[in-house]
């Protein structure tokens, strides 16, 4: 019997997949092979795109959360019209090929998001919808939904085992996000076998408790059926949507079909005939039938029709609604204001305040001056001082507003962050104490491979916290993010550095931010306050010089609050007739970034008697204080009291780090 063209395109995407999986030789078939129905009938009749232009503003975007199953996105993206050749599909998982063995963002044109850690598509899907209602909230008038489009994702049982998802999930459902539509590929098949060994919850039970509509499709590979489904889902406009597919993994492939075999292999060449002749496929590798491409264009014809009369809209709206339209694309193209920085506190020499109160102070004078800066904290606004007086909180009766409640979901909130990053016109942030970084990291590192500019603020920065003690108290956690390639991190000294470090995350374009703020008070000093605006944007700076007129005899090197305690031991050596500079050094990547000379000038290679003072371990400080130095430094857990006496008891006073510069200077006699 002759095959339907629908039927045909999913076979090809099928084919398409084994094929390139098979001249890797590495791959994952089994997602392709089940999941190709749902995929195309999303992407034939009810996703709104425009290949030609993969950035319309106002497109749907499709997150592939289940990124193993990378073959199947650009097999999509080849016969739906985007540029991706198949020269580019014979290149899969090949160095330096444009479809690496999970999507990756800024690489291939049409992926939306970096996938793969299972899990963070979800969580990132759920920023990007959390976007589009914000702008909506803000721009939609009568008569004209400029901003109009939905969300959609495909997961597995894998994605839906994970903590980020269940957190995103709940906070969806309560935010009502009707524009969030996920395809569950519920094969009940996992990497290492049945999901029955671990994964028997009733999934659509615990959706429908989240607040969300949830559907089933019987048969995964009944196109109707899935088309009846996801328009359904769209109608719903009050509850975010899962649909659960029913589906056979390595569907058609005889031998392993329905077995967690067909997860992560290629096929052996013997599979592979009997796949494609179980098909009815008789063509060559990378064959695409001519009536496959034709019926897939008439989805990018639709798209392109969709966008020109969205421009139409957008005149029309410019005519009526001039300096809402104005904003909306200012927004989109993530402008910041000139002269945004205008209306910053100019603080003064003797400023004394905790850094993340200073930060509290510069985000309301930003929020301000840019009306696109929107996000909010994992239930510490009142500890991390983020949130953005007189703006609303983003509520479902409430989408114009510009304070997130994320609840105690700090893995979510930071893979939301970078969904909203990622989605456009806004400049999104995220916040909660620095200890907790680490139930996030995974997400600040998507970021980071990404490139994109989401800013995470974290406060509370060292023992210095005090009496909640060690759980609460970061040590390790400076250390860890240093050293993830591309990620901006910024430990402000006082009010001027906090100052510089803010204009630099709001302007990155580039690369995410992280701020690291303390709860204990800094001093503002002189050298600061003139020093900062070029110092921090170099990373390191000096921010009290030697005597020049007396022989120098090394450098005291501070990051933080302890740029504080450096200053105050550097008076105290002077009194003894030991001449010390000392060098402020907010941001590692940002000064090794610089050129030998600035280094050096800041750090003489001639001066090699130097202590660093950090009150985070050690780790990674040898390269700024050499063989001929050493550390002030918190290389175990911290402990419960009061802050100055837990910070005194583990050496950070001036008559401590004074003795340590005198060791260090009498040993290199």
């Amino acid at each position: 019997m002759r095959k339907s063209v629908d039927q045909l395109a999913v076979d090809t995407l099928r084919m398409l997949s084994l094929d390139m999986i098979s001249q890797a030789n590495s791959g994952h078939p089994g997602l392709p092979l089940g999941a190709a129905p749902m995929a195309y009938t999303l992407w034939s009749r009810c996703m709104t795109f425009n290949p030609d232009n993969p950035h319309w503003f106002n497109r749907d975007r499709f997150v592939l959360s289940a990124g193993h199953g990378s073959a199947l996105l650009y097999s999509l993206l080849h016969v739906f019209g985007y540029s991706l050749t198949v020269d580019d599909l014979k290149a899969f998982r090949k160095l330096g090929s444009r479809t690496p063995g999970h999507p990756e963002y800024g690489l291939t044109p049409g992926v939306e998001a970096m996938t793969g850690p299972l899990g963070q598509g979800f969580a990132m899907a759920t920023g990007m919808a959390i976007t589009e209602a914000h702008l909506a909230g803000q721009f939609n008038r009568p008569a004209f939904p400029v901003v109009n489009h939905f969300i959609y994702v495909l997961c597995g049982d894998g994605d839906l085992m994970e903590g980020i998802t269940s957190e995103a999930a709940s906070l969806a459902g309560h935010l009502k996000l009707g524009k969030l539509i996920v395809l569950y590929d519920s094969n009940r098949i996992t990497l290492d076998g049945g999901s029955d060994r671990s994964f028997t919850e009733n999934v659509q039970d615990r959706f429908r408790a989240y607040g969300w509509q949830t559907l089933t499709v019987e048969d995964g590979n009944r196109l109707d059926d899935i088309d009846e489904a996801l328009r359904k889902a769209k109608a719903d406009s009050r509850h975010p949507s899962l649909i659960e597919v029913h589906t056979v993994i390595g569907y058609g492939a005889p031998d392993i079909q329905g077995k967690h075999t067909a997860h992560g292999a290629p096929l052996s060449a013997e599979e592979m005939t009997l796949t494609k002749k179980g098909y009815g496929w008789t063509h060559e590798p990378f064959f695409v039938p001519d009536p496959v491409y034709r019926r897939c264009a008439e989805s990018g014809a639709r798209g392109r029709a969709e966008e020109a009369a969205w421009t139409e809209l957008l005149k029309d709206f410019a005519a009526v609604y001039p300096d809402e339209n104005r904003a909306l694309n200012e927004a989109i193209e993530g402008k910041i204001p000139d002269g945004y920085d205008a209306a910053l506190p100019d603080y003064k020499v003797g400023t004394q305040a905790a850094t993340r109160k200073l930060s509290g102070d510069i985000l309301q004078n930003l929020g301000r001056s840019i009306p696109f800066l929107f996000g909010g904290s994992a239930d510490l606004f009142s500890s991390v001082q983020t949130y953005l007086k007189g703006e609303g909180d983003f509520q479902p009766d409430s989408y114009a507003g510009r304070n997130i409640w994320f609840g105690v979901r700090e893995f979510a909130m930071a893979g939301i962050v970078n969904g909203m990053t990622l989605h456009g016109g806004v400049k999104a942030y995220g916040s909660t104490f620095f200890a907790f970084s680490d139930y996030l990291k995974p997400a600040l590192r998507v970021a980071a491979l990404m490139k994109i500019p989401s800013i995470f603020i974290f406060t509370h920065d060292s023992i210095a916290v005090g009496e909640d003690g060690p759980t609460h108290q970061p040590v390790e956690q400076l250390a860890g993010l240093r050293a993830m390639p591309g990620l901006q991190v910024i430990r402000p000294a006082d009010a001027a550095e906090t100052r510089e470090a803010w204009k630099l995350a709001v302007e990155s374009t580039h690369r995410p931010t992280v701020l690291v703020l303390t709860r204990q008070s800094t001093t503002t000093y002189e050298g600061e306050v003139f020093g900062a605006p070029k110092g921090v944007r170099r990373g390191g700076y000096i921010v009290s010089a030697a005597d020049p007129a007396k022989p120098e005899a090394g450098i005291l090197i501070a990051t933080g609050s302890e740029v504080g305690l450096a200053i105050e031991t550097q008076k105290r050596l002077a009194a003894e007739h030991t001449n010390v500079r000392v060098v402020s050094l907010p941001s590692f990547d940002l000064f090794d970034a610089q050129g030998q000379a600035y280094r050096n000038h800041v750090l003489p290679p001639e001066l090699t008697v130097r202590v660093g003072i950090e009150m985070a371990a050690s780790f990674g400080w040898d390269r700024y204080v050499g063989p001929d130095g050493g550390m002030v430094a918190v290389d175990r857990f911290g402990a419960s009291g009061k802050g100055t006496d837990v910070t005194a008891a583990y050496g950070f006073t001036p008559e401590h780090v004074a003795d340590v510069f005198m060791h260090f200077l009498k040993a290199a006699k």
